[in-house]
């Protein structure tokens, strides 16, 4: 049987209930798995339409065969995919890239247990707390609990039979009051597990609870004259609420709950999870979704919730949420918050999403020098709806005062970069006066005849410096006279002469722009180029024809000459003011005789 008609055949079969569907390529591979509401619905829809998304068309010719598995709820058709993916990772499913591994706080199993960050989750019993994907929130963590409680640091085994034995000494820790010495039998296993049951408190959030006891302590000890004891209960007493300011984000009122935060590009999904207990932060990380076909934002950040959920062991009965979702597990209250404390854990979640997608990219770019520049480069493309990235991008400009020495110039940025040696500069050979619209139709002509005429690749843009009106000429040059298809835009300056506006269209119509994008800043260094190139060509040819215009009156000195002056003395003023032996030094006897009687006639008159 063909393979077409096999894979009608099985799709006919298909129920009209909820589970989880797997394609398999022609070596028996699952390359993709999905989970549908209603299991014939969805994967007919693969087979009976071309998509609009080229990858959804390659995954659908790599199909060779399906199976599918029922399940009883949507819930369980969820849980079961994001199971299968896991375990399988199929080519075309949207995959978690988490190759960073981030850090953990580590209790150990041990009768004396330490606290430490680790990267390393070893199952022997210890409880691990986290990962963090912020070092600075760990960091802070682990600071106030070192304040707080005298645990050790060392790696002593201190087992009940090796204290009683007397194996060990106690270390500088115990003398600089960091640690009560339990390695001589100075601190009793109960007070140390105490203090350990309050560290946990703290990590898991509940330093109210703490601090409440504290004080509660603090009270009773100076009822009874207990000044010193007091004192050092107070010290820790004023270190958790210090610890509580800076780690309270929203009303206690909120507890237990996971806010979500979602970003996005066009080959990954960003998803950041906070989790809140008691309106503290207690756990921060952010992962990132490689997309495979299109996946639309909705179900990939349910997805990464049940990813992130079962990563920190979360059971939170609230999650809140950038937008709405199909949630389908049960008791979980999904919240999209408008206002208030928990619209304030939105935003904290979609701040660290948007941050984590920002240092990913300057860490891509340090890596890829040519990736910031080809981003920017689409966000011309999508502004512009442009059919291809513009990656060889041109302007022209012109430069003349009241039409004396007209000139225009033409810079070429390439992957968004000036690349001078493509640079030109043009004479205006056929225009009086000064006629900029004239100019421009000039030299464009005269550019993209020549690069036609040579076979030189074309540019994928074109920029004006100017307004509609030199938009237009261009146009009317590049497309009704050579029948060329390239882009034109525009831009503008305002009274201050800072670029203001980007035109584009015909007729044009102005593209909003922000002055700190890398877009506006891009276009605005290619205006500022243009303008430079044709202001410095135009200097040169005003200047040499100066200095020629002198010469030009010495007789019987030719243009060779007038060059090797020029080149030597830089000016006609040093000229003049030379004497004879550097002349003959430069130009011989007889040339240096013309000159320099020339130049020295009235003083030997």
């Amino acid at each position: 049987m063909k393979k077409n008609e096999r894979l009608k055949n099985e799709v006919a079969a298909l129920p009209h209930k909820p589970g989880v569907y797997q394609y398999f390529n022609s070596n028996d591979e699952i390359i993709y798995v999905g989970k549908a509401k209603n299991l014939k619905k969805r994967v007919s829809s693969y087979f009976n339409k071309i998509h609009e998304y080229p990858k959804v068309n390659v995954l659908v010719k790599n199909i060779d065969h399906l199976k599918y598995i029922v399940v009883e709820t949507e819930a369980d058709a969820l849980l079961l995919e994001s199971n299968l993916i896991k375990e399988y990772r199929p080519r075309y499913n949207a995959m978690l890239k988490d190759d960073k591994t981030y850090p953990s706080i580590c209790i150990t199993k041990e009768v004396f247990p330490r606290v430490f960050k680790t990267r390393n989750i070893i199952k022997n019993g210890s409880q691990y707390f986290g990962p963090y994907s912020s070092t600075y929130t760990i960091n802070s963590i682990l600071e106030i609990i070192h304040e707080l409680y005298p645990i050790r640091t060392c790696r002593l085994p201190l087992t009940k039979e090796n204290i009683e034995a007397g194996k060990f000494k106690v270390c500088l820790q115990y003398h600089i009051h960091r640690c009560k010495g339990p390695c001589e039998g100075k601190q009793s296993i109960e007070e140390y597990q105490n203090d350990i049951e309050q560290v946990r408190k703290i990590i898991q959030g509940d330093a109210n609870e703490i601090s409440k006891m504290l004080y509660k302590e603090m009270q009773e000890l100076a009822a009874e004259y207990k000044f010193e004891e007091a004192q050092k209960l107070k010290e820790k007493y004023e270190l958790i609420e210090s610890f509580k300011v800076k780690s309270v984000i929203a009303n206690t009122i909120v507890e237990n709950t996971d806010a979500f935060g979602y970003d996005e590009d066009e080959n990954s999904a960003y998803i950041s999870i906070i989790r809140i207990s008691k309106g503290s932060i207690i756990q921060g990380y952010t992962i990132e979704y490689k997309k495979r076909l299109n996946e639309n934002k909705e179900d990939i950040l349910v997805m990464a919730i049940l990813e992130l959920r079962e990563k920190l062991q979360s059971n939170s009965k609230e999650i809140i949420v950038p937008f709405d979702i199909d949630f389908p597990m049960e008791n979980i209250k999904v919240n999209i918050p408008q206002r208030g404390d928990r619209k304030k854990l939105l935003e904290f979640a979609m701040q660290n999403v948007k941050q984590f997608k920002l240092d990913k990219l300057k860490q891509e770019e340090k890596l890829n020098p040519d990736q910031r520049a080809i981003s920017i480069l689409k966000e011309v493309q999508e502004k512009l709806h442009l059919e291809k990235l513009p990656m060889t991008i041109e302007a022209f400009d012109n430069s003349n005062i009241s039409g004396s020495s007209a000139v225009a110039a033409c810079v070429v940025f390439k992957k968004a970069k000036p690349s001078k040696k493509d640079y030109r500069t043009y004479n205006i050979n056929t225009v009086q006066g000064p006629d900029d619209y004239a100019s421009m139709k000039e030299v464009v002509r005269r550019r993209y005849s020549r690069m036609i005429k040579e076979g030189t690749p074309l540019p994928d843009l074109i920029i004006t410096d100017g307004g509609k009106g030199q938009m237009e000429v261009v146009r009317k040059v590049v497309e009704d006279e050579l029948n060329l298809k390239i882009p034109i835009a525009g831009l503008a300056k305002n009274d201050k002469h800072r670029t203001s506006e980007l035109l584009f269209g015909f007729p044009p119509k102005e593209i909003g722009l922000k002055p700190n994008d890398q877009l506006f800043k891009l276009l605005a260094s290619i205006q500022d180029e243009v303008h430079r190139f044709a202001i410095k060509f135009h200097r040169n040819k005003r200047s040499k024809k100066q200095v020629a215009s002198e010469l030009d009156s010495v007789k019987g000195i030719g243009e060779q000459t007038k060059n090797e002056l020029i080149k030597h003395f830089k000016s006609v003023k040093r000229i003049k003011s030379a004497n004879f032996e550097e002349l003959k030094n430069l130009i011989g006897n007889h040339r240096a005789s013309i000159v320099y009687n020339y130049f020295h006639s009235d003083l030997s008159s």
